[in-house]
């Protein structure tokens, strides 16, 4: 937006507005000083209009406490988001409207749940049918445009980690399917994820980072011949919503960090989640974001495992799902969780990173 308006309005060529990373380390400025701003007056906002988090009466004691404390915290993150990706991205860029899209969308859905259990007190929230129904939608019609708009065959191309030459092509359906899993799983496991203070939002930034190299690579025709990835024209404009995600999920974490002053809520979790997996299946690296992912994936697996062995056996394997609730009712505190599983989400997203070059 930035460049356009210079150029069309005030008749000024910058040339460092033309460079992606310059955009890319101001996009990611931009989010993170947006939201230490606004966070401050959303949250007496979220207080004084009563927006307080139901607790289910099932989860640990320890978080009874947490009861009231505001939630719908996400908004804060879409809204840096938007802003500084309107502001530094190229808004012809069919790539980032995309992503924006799938972002709103699943925004919304999170923004519903969240009124319901708010509104009727009740920590169920929408019903599962429902949203499921509504996020199968967004991730199929998103899924379904990037492989109509493809203009390259390594667009719908399924890149095969650690294996320079081992590239898949896919037809519609397998893309299409393919994308609908990656986009719906990824909302769903970021939001098992947030469950303790800062405990999503980090893994998030750093999953975000990971993929806007990727798609900072994928998106320069040189870059990418080095590294062995085909060439994605206008995937490296992904890079700037990676940043913005960054910094937008950094200024978050002031206010959310333990013991926070704002939840995440269902419209941060499942938006974030939903963009981190449709920048995957643009950049074309599905199987790297599984593997970079690897915290939200341990989480969703552990509800899997748990559900499925009780209604089995009627036994369960963990103490309570997901497993950061487990670790919780060991006796570990709530901070040695978070930042253990912080460190663990680090070292996976630099194994991802890893797969660049060691191919």
């Amino acid at each position: 937006m930035l460049i356009w308006l210079f150029e069309e309005f005030l008749a000024l060529d910058i040339a460092l507005f033309g460079f992606i990373t310059f955009r890319t380390i101001m996009a990611a400025l931009t989010a993170l000083v947006v939201s230490l701003a606004v966070g401050p007056v959303f949250i007496r906002y979220l207080t004084a209009r009563k927006l307080g988090q139901p607790i289910r009466e099932v989860g640990p004691s320890t978080h009874f406490d947490k009861a009231g404390t505001p939630t719908m915290g996400g908004a804060l993150i879409l809204i840096s988001v938007l802003v500084s990706t309107v502001l530094w991205a190229d808004v012809g860029n069919r790539y980032v409207w995309t992503v924006l899209f799938v972002t709103a969308a699943f925004g919304m859905i999170g923004f519903v749940d969240d009124y319901r259990k708010l509104r009727y007190n009740d920590s169920r929230g929408l019903s599962a049918p429902a949203k499921y129904t509504l996020q199968s939608l967004i991730a199929l019609v998103a899924a379904s445009f990037l492989y109509a708009t493809a203009d390259v065959p390594g667009a719908t191309t399924l890149l095969v980690p650690f294996f320079k030459d081992v590239m898949l092509p896919l037809g519609p359906v397998f893309f299409i399917v393919l994308g609908y899993f990656v986009i719906v799983g990824s909302s769903n496991a970021v939001n098992l994820t947030d469950g303790l203070d800062g405990l999503a939002i980090v893994p998030a930034v750093m999953v975000a980072i990971g993929l806007g190299i990727f798609a900072y690579a994928a998106g320069n025709a040189i870059f990418a011949d080095y590294l062995g990835f085909p060439f994605i024209p206008g995937a490296g404009e992904v890079a700037i919503i990676c940043s913005a995600l960054a910094g937008a999920g950094l200024g978050f974490l002031w206010f959310n960090t333990y013991p926070a002053q704002v939840f995440m809520g269902d419209v941060g979790a499942l938006s974030v989640g939903a963009a981190l997996g449709v920048i995957a299946i643009i950049v074309r690296q599905e199987l790297v974001f599984f593997l970079m992912a690897g915290i939200f994936v341990l989480e969703t697996v552990s509800v899997i495992m748990q559900v499925a062995s009780y209604k089995l056996t009627g036994k369960r394997i963990f103490r309570m799902a997901p497993i950061h609730h487990h670790f919780e009712l060991k006796g570990w505190p709530e901070p040695k969780v978070i930042v253990r599983f912080w460190i663990v989400a680090v070292m996976l997203v630099l194994v991802g990173l890893a797969t660049l070059k060691v191919r």
